[in-house]
């Protein structure tokens, strides 16, 4: 059976991520790709890579015909999902990338977010997109949320852990290096080549950042107690990847044994043997998520890095992975591409 899908916000980097996945992927046909400032343009406009793939004409969001649809992928800016998919047919399955439906309660969402959430019904009703703790939930959901990218990183190092008095909950601190792509495609002169091409720097620092909501709502229902960690992003010169440095006070063998238990069987998740770690380029471009775990010279505590492409795996891969269990498909339909090397 083929299911047709829509691509809304086509023309992004996600957007373009979900087109490069979808091509090989035996049981779903692109039927509309919508980018409101190209519409008109064909993806090979867009992007030259894509020239090769039967893809339809770039539309605007209102000229798409929903009950030709099976599923959306809405790939767009933080704020503007929320009322579009508020007025999708109820037959239209959703998974939503950006940030509109990953916090559950209403006021944290203003919080982080700077303004009212106008879909509050549906906030409810979403699911939160982290495939492998959130699975079978996501099965029977007609709305999925995709998580942040920094937060599914940080949370498949950690989630493990938030339980049996493995680590200490109050000593944790996380800093991660960012590729660019994380920013998103528009212009903004930080970004530049010339910004960022032999620069590294933190952004979001002192608890500014907005995945730092999604820690918050996880870790704590894990915990039954509230858990706030350390969290500090930083860019660095390269497209894609987040790696995720851990600091931990725990033992380190039992770390590594909790997390080799917990993702033993599943497909996108590789804990390496102990000692080893984990780099960008082992997973870029790919749908997996590799961890490490090495102890220090200060007994006790605990390094635990984790690394995956926040295009796929933190994004766009996992929107596929979550689309094929909606869809009643392998989860790993479509997504067991080897990484990108060099």
């Amino acid at each position: 059976m083929t299911h047709n899908v829509a691509i809304l916000g086509a023309s992004g980097y996600t957007g373009a991520e979900l087109v490069r996945l979808i091509a090989t992927h035996p049981s779903l046909r692109i039927t509309a790709l919508a980018a409101e400032r190209k519409a008109g343009l064909e993806m090979a406009e867009v992007f030259p890579q894509l020239r090769h793939l039967d893809l339809p004409t770039l539309v605007k969001v209102d000229d798409i015909d929903f009950g030709a649809v099976d599923l959306v992928f809405a790939a767009l800016p933080h704020g503007l999902s929320q009322a579009l998919v508020r007025d999708l047919p109820k037959t239209v399955k959703v998974v939503d990338l950006g940030a509109d439906f990953r916090l559950r309660d209403p006021a944290e969402y203003e919080k982080w977010y700077g303004a009212p959430h106008v879909a509050q019904d549906l906030q409810k009703e979403a699911v939160y997109g982290l495939t492998e703790y959130y699975r079978e939930d996501i099965r029977s959901a007609r709305l999925v949320a995709g998580t942040g990218c920094n937060a599914a990183t940080v949370q498949y190092a950690l989630r493990p852990l938030m339980s049996g008095d493995i680590i200490d909950l109050d000593d944790i601190i996380c800093d991660l290096k960012n590729g660019v792509s994380g920013a998103g495609r528009a212009l903004k002169e930080p970004m530049l080549f010339t910004e960022r091409a032999t620069d590294a720097k933190g952004y979001s620092e002192g608890g500014k950042h907005r995945h730092l909501g999604e820690f918050d709502q996880e870790f704590s229902a894990l915990a039954g107690r509230k858990v706030e960690i350390q969290f500090t992003p930083h860019l660095v010169p390269m497209s894609r990847g987040i790696l995720a440095s851990c600091y931990l006070k725990g033992d380190a063998q039992a770390v590594h044994a909790a997390l080799s238990a917990q993702y033993a069987d599943e497909p996108f998740i590789i804990v390496l043997p102990f000692g080893q770690t984990p780099g960008t380029g082992h997973v870029a471009g790919s749908s997996f998520c590799h961890i490490g775990v090495t102890g220090d010279r200060i007994s006790g505590r605990t390094l635990v890095t984790a690394t995956l492409d926040n295009l796929c795996k933190g994004s766009s891969g996992q929107a596929l992975q979550n689309a094929n269990l909606m869809l009643g498909l392998d989860e790993a339909t479509g997504l067991m591409q080897p990484a990108m090397f060099p």
